[in-house]
């Protein structure tokens, strides 16, 4: 993680630190994403495939529910009108990463024709870290 990636506002109940992160690289590609496609979200299974690495959907295009959770919302505006976008991920995924930090970053590639970076000739990834306090 860089000293200028972005974190993520906490959404975990009884929770006062961030667990997900962006870098700058990642940032400057969902921005240039959301004026192709709009409003972004991403979601993390840990399915097989590209289920380890982030995939980024249009806001509601991939279903969340019960089995998912909110880890944390960022704000790539950079200032300007607010651009939230959601982090989630599979329960079943969080209880075996519950004790990482996570930051997306991007890197050249081709990931799944179903998350929106593909046709850039990037991908997001998945970078973790062991946190330094309590989970």
């Amino acid at each position: 993680m860089t000293p200028d990636s972005i974190h993520a506002a906490v959404t975990l109940p009884g929770e006062d630190f961030s667990r997900v992160a962006l870098t700058p690289a990642a940032a400057e590609l969902l921005r240039l994403l959301w004026v192709r496609h709009g409003p972004l979200m991403f979601h993390q299974s840990g399915g097989c495939c590209d289920g380890s690495s982030p995939m980024c959907y249009p806001a509601g295009d991939f279903l969340t529910g019960d089995s998912d959770v909110l880890l944390g919302i960022f704000d790539v505006s950079e200032g300007l009108e607010p651009q939230p976008l959601e982090f989630w991920m599979s329960r079943e995924q969080f209880n075996y990463w519950s004790h990482t930090h996570l930051t997306v970053d991007v890197v050249p590639g081709r990931g799944s024709g179903f998350s929106v970076e593909a046709p850039e000739g990037k991908r997001f990834l998945i970078r973790s870290a062991l946190m330094d306090w309590p989970a």
